[in-house]
This record gives structure tokens, sequence and C-alpha cells, in this order.
């Protein structure tokens, strides 16, 4: 017995250490998401339209981002310009000559940089602070919902397009000046869109197991209300997306943009001062103006391909 009794801890097998938690919990957390990912790609081919606009978007990023290899950096240049001034389309120049004699073609393409820079970052800031209000308003309620409602409730009524011009007036002509100008005036649809969402998610009783658990509010909005309006948030922010490109081209248009920069709104406005339009000058205006609306459409189409995706209930056509 004391033979057996002491071999018997030698012989045995060495014990198996568990998986630690956090790690098992981290893997099980990237495979849900790259099965949401793959789901929301497989639902998203099936609709022709969005596909049209994310492949025109790729397109266009693309040819903005190589713009020096494609079009070279000195096409911006009006001392270096190649050409003779309103040049009609040619071989030589596929969209004509601006009134400095520059390539239309490689302007419009340096443009897209400008135009997609602050259309993205326009929405960004937009949508991050109708976001923040929306769910702070859904979920402290009270006084501070109320004032801060009414604040977006004025925000509703102005013109929005008003204040931007009043903005960028007062402040720097600079591209942040824009990208600030349309982002603080254009957040209030996002806010009454998020605090609905809000509004709905704190009214189901995993909030309250929650609270009653000791979560606090920064708690309840970052890990329980943020990840159910995060679908909402990204349709709204593909939408708000072409809004903010065309807001961008109308103050472009309006002469309060970055005189440095090339921007599709500012091939416009040179157009305008130019003569363009009495001139009879098409190759000047329709090269800008349909690129605004291709990619205006293009974002639009997304966001309605994200919005039935996410939502299915909207039955939105494919």
């Amino acid at each position: 017995m004391t033979t057996e009794s002491a071999e018997t801890p030698s012989t045995a097998p060495a014990p198996v250490a568990p998986a630690a938690p956090g790690k098992s919990a981290r893997s099980l957390a990237r495979a849900r998401r790259r099965h949401s990912v793959t789901r929301f790609w497989r639902e998203y081919r099936t609709h022709k339209a969005g596909l049209f606009g994310l492949a025109a978007l790729v397109l266009i990023a693309l040819a903005a981002v190589f713009a020096p290899l494609l079009v070279g950096s000195d096409a911006q240049s009006v001392t270096d310009a190649p050409g003779r001034p309103m040049e009609s389309p040619s071989g030589a120049y596929p969209l004509g000559t601006d009134q400095f004699g520059r390539d239309l073609l490689g302007l419009l393409v340096w443009g897209a940089r400008i135009s997609l820079a602050v259309g993205l970052l326009a929405a960004v800031l937009s949508v991050a602070i109708g976001t923040l209000v929306g769910i702070t308003a859904g979920h402290f309620k009270g006084w501070y919902a109320t004032v801060i409602m009414r604040v977006t409730d004025w925000f509703l009524v102005m013109p929005t397009l008003v204040l931007a011009i009043a903005l960028a007036s007062v402040m720097s002509r600079s591209l942040w000046t824009i990208i600030l100008a349309i982002g603080v005036t254009t957040w209030p649809t996002t806010a009454r869109l998020v605090r609905a969402q809000t509004l709905a998610v704190e009214s189901r009783p995993y909030i309250e197991r929650a609270q009653a658990l000791g979560g606090g509010h920064g708690h309840i909005m970052a890990r329980h209300v943020l990840p159910n309006v995060m679908p909402l948030v990204l349709a709204q922010t593909t939408l708000v997306i072409s809004g903010a490109i065309l807001t961008e081209a109308t103050l472009a248009f309006l002469g309060l943009g970055e005189p440095t920069s090339v921007s599709w709104g500012g091939l416009l406005q040179d157009a305008r001062e130019a003569g363009a339009v009495s001139a009879g000058h098409w190759w000047y205006l329709a090269p800008p103006g349909l690129a605004i609306a291709v990619v205006a459409l293009a974002f639009t189409l997304c966001g309605r391909a994200v919005e039935s995706v996410l939502n299915p209930r909207l039955g939105a056509t494919r």
C-alpha cells in the first residue's frame, strides 16, 4: 500500500490548464465580427444599385489618390499651363482647357481630392455631433433633453446653407473652415434619428438589468446604446456625405472656398467668372457638374443599400 501510494503521483497525468476566459471571449468576438461582415457583404451584393454606387466611388477615390501619377503634380499650375485658354475638347485635352490653358481633365482629377476629403470630414463631424447629442438626450431625458432638443429644433428650422455661408464668411477662408461650417450646421437630423433609436433601445429589459447591476451612465451609453445605434449612424453617414459634398460645391461656387485649392465647386465658380455660360463653353461647366452629381448619387445609392441591409423592414428596392 505504501509503495502504490508513493508511485501514484508520479504516474498520474499532469493537469491541463484551462483556456484563459479573456482570450476565448476575444476570439469569439472576432469570429462574430467576421461573420457579421461576411453576412453584410452577402446581403449588400444583392443590391445592384448599391454595387453601382460603390464601384463608382472606388474608381473616383482611386483616381483622387493616384492623381499625381495620373495627371502629374503640375496640373494646377497657372504659370506652366500647357494649352491655350478655352480650348475645346481634343485628343491632347479630352475635356478642353480652362481660362488659363490648364487641362480640365487634370483639374477634375485633382478636384476630386478636395471635394471628397471635405465631404467625408464634414460628414464625420456632423454625424459625430448628432450621435453625441442624440444619445445623451435620449438617455438623460428631463430638463437636459428638453433644452438640447429645442436647440436642435432651432437648427432644423434655420436654413442650413444660410448658416454655413454665415460661418464661412466670418471665419478665415480655408478647407477647415468649410468642414467646420458644414459639420456644425447639418447635425440636427442625425440627432433626431439617434435620439429616437436611443429611446427604443433603453426601453428594453437588458438596460434595466444593467442598471440594477450597477452600470453607470457612461457604461450604459457606451456598451449598450451605442452598439445598437451604430447601424443607423453608419447608414446616416453615407447619406450625409452626399449632402456635404453638394454644400461644399455650393460654397466654393459662391466664392467662399479655399482660393488656393482646386475643387469641383471652385471649377464651376471659375467657369462662371470666365463667362463660360454666355460664351457657350460647355466643356468648362459640364464635367465638374456631372462629377458632383455622380458622386452625390453614388453615396445616396450606397446609403440606401446599407439602410436596406441593416434594416430589412425598410423594404428598399434592389
